[in-house]
């Protein structure tokens, strides 16, 4: 199966409605230019997951300022203060989640758990209607899994099969993300021909779809 895809058939991909984590930390490691191919597509109603809400031009604030999402989840949004206005006048929803707890519920979807359990929240607004569990006199928040339809990474290099490698620090949620979605699409700055496979993070078995890659390296 030839897993490279042109952005046509990538905005096909996307539908009203979805659930889209995008990786990604402060537009560090975050694929603009899937991020602009949805933004080309101009479905809107989206629920977009990741770490933050990006800039008001730069990574998942693009979509935000184009009224494509609906709901944001994400750990802060404070370098994003459009979101706060949007969020305010009610025109969008956004569940903030402490980073440490976030990338753990994407972990756990991606392991085929139910959810973790974090002393995180307790005995603060976080608790409110979760589910409190004690073991060995601590309390701890059930959080559940979090997983999505589509999955958005940004990679360093891949092969021909989506073997994939990240960039220092630009590797940050995109490993995990590429675990935790129904459909995985990597954006890729260098095709090469053999990766070693001790340097592998992703392994092709979780890679759906590939772009990019126009460059040899």
């Amino acid at each position: 199966m030839n897993k490279w895809i042109d952005k046509e058939k990538f905005i096909s991909l996307i539908k009203e409605n979805q659930s889209i984590m995008v990786g990604g930390f402060l537009t560090c490691g975050t694929p603009e230019t899937l991020i602009d191919w949805v933004l080309e597509s101009g479905i809107n109603n989206l629920t977009i997951i990741c770490n933050d809400a990006g800039y008001p031009d730069k990574g998942v604030g693009k979509l935000i300022a184009n009224n494509q999402v609906k709901k944001l989840i994400a750990s802060h949004i404070g370098t994003n203060p459009f979101v706060g206005k949007l969020m305010s006048e009610g025109k969008i929803e956004v569940t903030l989640i402490p980073q440490g707890t976030l990338i753990e519920q994407i972990r756990a979807y991606g392991a085929g758990l139910g959810g973790i359990l974090t002393p995180v929240g307790i005995k603060t607004s976080i608790e409110e209607g979760k589910q409190i569990i004690n073991l060995s006199g601590r309390d701890y928040l059930l959080e559940e899994a979090l997983g999505a339809d589509l999955a958005l990474v940004q990679a360093h290099k891949s092969d021909h099969i989506g073997n994939l490698i990240y960039a220092k620090t630009a590797r940050n949620f995109n490993p995990i993300i590429a675990t935790a979605a129904k459909t995985v699409i990597a954006y890729v700055d260098y095709e090469v021909d053999v990766l070693n496979p001790e340097t592998v993070i992703t392994p092709h078995t979780f890679i759906n779809y590939l772009a990019g890659g126009d460059i040899s390296e």
